[in-house]
């Protein structure tokens, strides 16, 4: 399908720009590693944000100690999750935003840090398969965020180069991820997201209800 700009897909990240889910996230890790032994600042804890599960328990166990395997505590944590999914709701405008692309016939896709259980429990709670072409996970890719494996594997799913990719994060760590993979980045400052860094983005907004066409279009003149 030829266009008259070169924006051909957008990919969302999931936590804190699909679903509201940073704050249970939060509650839940904090609250296991605590029982672990652990303890950490809120301030490091928000370097976390956008990284997997295994990244982040593998830095803990070797931090504290922890007498269980990360296996065990990622199994926990994901355990938890799936428990609390009832409490998640999407993001303000997100649904919006979505049907404004799909309507548009721009590719749409979700490459999100999380695993794959959770994104496909909160892909079919909130009825959103039908829009996305792909789901991608932290389980799919060998290195999380902010490497930039995840984007690279959904350029190519799509079969569009990373040039005309546009990106949606809350999150230092997937900011950098799409910029190291050659793609625009639009930075969503969800305050529920914690301090986040998102100055390597080429746009940053306060809401999704400040995204427009137009806006996306123009980051790839």
């Amino acid at each position: 399908m030829e266009r008259g700009d070169n924006l051909k897909a957008v990919i969302f990240d999931m936590d804190g720009v699909i679903v509201d889910s940073e704050p249970v996230h939060r509650e839940l890790e904090i609250g296991l590693l605590e029982e672990l032994g652990g303890r950490i600042t809120p301030e490091e804890y928000e370097g976390f944000i956008g990284t997997t599960d295994h990244y982040m328990w593998s830095t803990f166990k070797r931090q504290f100690d922890i007498d269980l395997s990360v296996e065990e505590m990622v199994d926990i944590k994901k355990k938890r999750f799936i428990e609390n999914i009832h409490r998640l709701r999407l993001v303000d405008h997100f649904r919006e935003l979505l049907l404004m692309l799909y309507e548009s016939d721009y590719q749409l896709g979700l490459a999100s840090s999380n695993n794959n259980k959770a994104i496909n429990t909160i892909v079919e709670r909130f009825d959103l398969s039908r829009y996305f072409h792909f789901l991608i996970s932290g389980e799919d890719v060998a290195k999380g965020k902010p490497d930039p494996e995840i984007f690279l594997k959904a350029s190519k799913e799509m079969d569009i180069p990373p040039i005309h990719c546009l990106v949606i994060e809350d999150a230092s760590n997937g900011a950098k991820a799409a910029k190291a993979a050659g793609m625009k980045c639009i930075g969503f400052q969800n305050p529920n997201s914690g301090n986040q860094d998102l100055s390597e983005a080429d746009l940053i907004v306060d809401s999704l209800a400040d995204i427009t066409l137009a806006m996306m279009k123009n980051l790839f003149k």
